[in-house]
């Protein structure tokens, strides 16, 4: 009781000198563990916060009763906690890393083009998945937005070359040397094929996928790259972003989905310019 008191003092004597300054600070650090815990939802490092946490808490209960041992053990083991915890969360770090990065579109757009090839080259996509689809061919087709995918493009073959729907046909046909890879798309090009794509880990995905529908997944969570994904097995086309899946999609649904995710962006006040990028946001789910 008498901790409790103290604790009780301590608090209203805090709340006591709360001004202006201390209240920005409180929203600065809650809108941080918002966007944090936002960021993780869904995904394997729920699980390992939750074990920080109740691991965190019996520290704390160690040091109150005074458990000598346990106490000695919690202080010992903190610094290699936090390496651990840099280890453990580097795929979060990166993405909470892009996304600052992205804030304000501060980020130089990777490619410039016109309104007319954008669609073109969006129209050559779906119409290369419809027959994909039909003949039952699997593909896997991510357009890189903001984030850059050179990494994954140089574990592929370059390419370098305009999208048409008989590229994409040839180059995902059956036992063809680029047909298990997965195609990067920027702007109108196509930069790279056969490429490899980082798979999601089982714990994230909580329906039976295949393994082109695991690497689409898998690259989404790295990047905000919008993925089409053709299934060999059902033919059924899906797009993937930010993780989330969206399966059994119609042409007309897919024409919707990449024009909405992949739209150039206007000139602001209905001045005709020149584009210099891309707005790059998705629709909202």
């Amino acid at each position: 009781m008498a901790f409790l008191g103290e604790a009780l003092h301590q608090l209203l004597a805090m709340l006591a000198r709360v001004g202006p300054v201390e209240i920005i600070d409180v929203v600065v650090v809650a809108f941080i563990l918002y966007q944090l815990l936002r960021l993780v939802r869904g995904t394997q490092a729920m699980q390992l916060i939750v074990g920080l946490i109740l691991l965190g808490m019996l520290g704390l209960a160690a040091s109150w009763l005074h458990l000598i041992l346990l106490s000695w053990l919690f202080q010992t083991a903190a610094p290699f906690v936090v390496i651990a915890i840099i280890v453990l969360f580097q795929p979060e770090l990166r993405r909470m890393l892009d996304q600052v990065g992205r804030i304000g579109h501060l980020g130089r757009p990777l490619f410039a083009s016109n309104p007319q090839i954008f669609n073109r080259a969006v129209a050559e996509a779906i119409r290369a998945a419809e027959r994909l689809a039909a003949r039952h061919v699997g593909a896997l087709i991510a357009f890189e937005r903001e984030v850059g995918l050179e990494d994954y493009a140089a574990t592929g073959v370059r390419i370098n070359g305009e999208v048409s729907a008989e590229f994409l046909q040839s180059i995902f046909f059956p036992n063809s040397p680029l047909h298990d890879g997965a195609v990067i798309v920027r702007g109108s090009t196509i930069l790279a094929a056969g490429c490899l794509l980082p798979l999601a880990d089982e714990a994230t995905v909580r329906d039976r996928l295949g393994t082109r529908h695991r690497a689409a997944i898998g690259l989404s969570l790295a990047s905000d790259a919008l993925v089409l994904v053709v299934s060999e097995e059902t033919g059924g086309i899906s797009v993937v972003e930010n993780g989330r899946i969206t399966r059994n999609l119609d042409v007309e649904g897919l024409r919707r989905r990449l024009t909405g995710g992949l739209e150039p962006s206007r000139p602001a006040g209905g001045a005709r310019q020149h584009l210099l990028g891309w707005r790059l946001t998705g629709p909202k789910p």
